[in-house]
């Protein structure tokens, strides 16, 4: 198992940043990737950034530019740097982490959930 913190929300308007962190702890290394996720009201939870590993990453096409997802292997941290926040970024914003265990990869791990609100 794995345990996963997740800090830096927060209100702030459109064009700011923001800086979402998530410490992780327990079994970090099986870690397979770690990842941001979001889910506004009434909708689905959708990926908004992963990173593998091995260092790739990549990142949904509404945030592509604008969001940079990062690691301190040091801290097992993630963190995910936003900028020129949007109101459609809106949402909680959860951190996740998958690990491998043999030949597979397990369901996601999930943080508390940080909110994240951009007013217009």
């Amino acid at each position: 198992q794995v345990h996963l913190v997740e800090s830096g929300g927060g209100l702030v308007q459109a064009g700011g940043s923001l800086n979402l962190s998530c410490a992780a702890s327990g079994n970090i290394f099986s870690i397979n990737d770690m990842g941001w996720y979001r889910q506004a009201p009434g909708k689905q939870r959708e990926l908004v950034a992963r990173i593998i590993s091995g260092g790739s990453t990549n990142y949904a096409n509404s945030v592509k530019g604008r969001f940079t997802i990062s690691r301190d292997n040091a801290k097992n941290t993630v963190y995910l740097q936003m900028n020129s926040l949007k109101p459609e970024d809106t949402a909680v914003y959860y951190c996740a982490a998958r690990l491998t265990v043999g030949a597979s990869i397990t369901t996601p791990y999930w943080g508390q959930g940080t909110q994240v609100t951009v007013s217009s």
